[in-house]
């Protein structure tokens, strides 16, 4: 019995200690970029996107729910005017509304990413495959996990690697039934593997990063048939700070190898390079984005 008291008391004093440390934290601000690029794609032109997020910080935790939101100077420019079935949703931009949480302990982080499109379908968009692929719906919900070296290694060793998995809503993938010759929808499960690194120059408060993306399996999503590397991007951003605000200036470049084609006699070469139309942005595999952000 004392052994037990002794273990409930330390426990106690554990908890204490912890939310001694623990501080109500808040992230909110917003961007103004030239481009919204996710993961290599192409998702729309010049963009307004605010941040709202709350949470606490402990010594060697966090957590943060809040929501992100793009809202586009091009969205529902391409097709307009179309009849639904005609329209391709790749090149329908629309404002996005993502509801987004993390836990971090130690460097290991864990969280969920909800992504709504504003098309009228339903928010929550967690239905069976059947339903979604006789209904449509083109919201998705994804878990990841990630892991951030700087515990090991000190602050300046940004080094991550990040897995996200889509696990609910419009991410399916359609494969062919020998017994019966018509194709059935699964869900994909699509992933994406992220490895970066960024590095600060304190004294001139800049930031230079590099990441590689890939999706593991077939994956509609990323427009992968299967493994492939799906974005390489360099990004560098200028901070300065305030008294209660700071303001950031960035500029990145992304390269999505995915099938990228290099023959330029191959008259799908221009869809892949630069010289995309209203009808091939989506499938740009060469983008670059500059934005101005103010957080508080």
């Amino acid at each position: 019995m004392k052994k037990v008291l002794v273990l409930v008391a330390a426990m106690m004093a554990v908890v204490v200690s912890a939310k001694a440390e623990v501080a109500f934290a808040y992230e909110a601000g917003a961007e103004l970029v030239s481009a919204y690029i996710w993961r290599g794609q192409y998702n729309g032109g010049l963009s307004f996107q605010p941040e709202a997020l709350i949470g606490f910080d402990g010594e060697h935790t966090s957590l943060r729910l809040g929501a992100w939101a793009s809202i586009g100077a091009s969205d529902w420019k391409f097709q307009k005017g179309l009849p639904v079935e005609e329209i391709n949703p790749n090149t329908r931009f629309m404002p996005e509304v993502d509801i987004i949480g993390s836990f971090s302990l130690f460097g290991l982080t864990v969280g969920f990413n909800h992504y709504y499109y504003c098309d009228g379908t339903s928010f929550l968009n967690w239905k069976s495959v059947a339903d979604i692929d006789a209904q449509g719906g083109t919201s998705t919900t994804e878990v990841w996990a990630g892991y951030n070296f700087s515990q090991i290694f000190g602050d300046k060793a940004g080094a991550y690697i990040n897995w996200y998995t889509t696990v609910a809503g419009g991410d399916l993938i359609y494969i062919l039934n020998e017994q019966t010759g018509e194709e059935e929808a699964k869900r994909a499960w699509s992933s994406y593997l992220e490895i970066g690194y960024d590095y600060t120059f304190e004294d001139v408060g800049v930031t230079v990063g590099a990441q590689v993306g890939m999706s593991p399996w077939k994956s509609d999503m990323y427009s992968n048939e299967k493994f492939a590397v799906t974005n390489i991007s360099l990004k560098i951003d200028k901070e300065w700070e305030f008294d209660h605000f700071s303001l950031n200036l960035f500029a990145q470049g992304s390269l999505n190898p995915n099938g990228l084609v290099t023959d330029k006699n191959d008259p799908n070469y221009n869809i892949y390079i630069n010289k995309a139309g209203d009808e091939k942005l989506y499938l740009q595999k060469l983008n670059g984005v500059v934005g101005l952000g103010i957080w508080f």
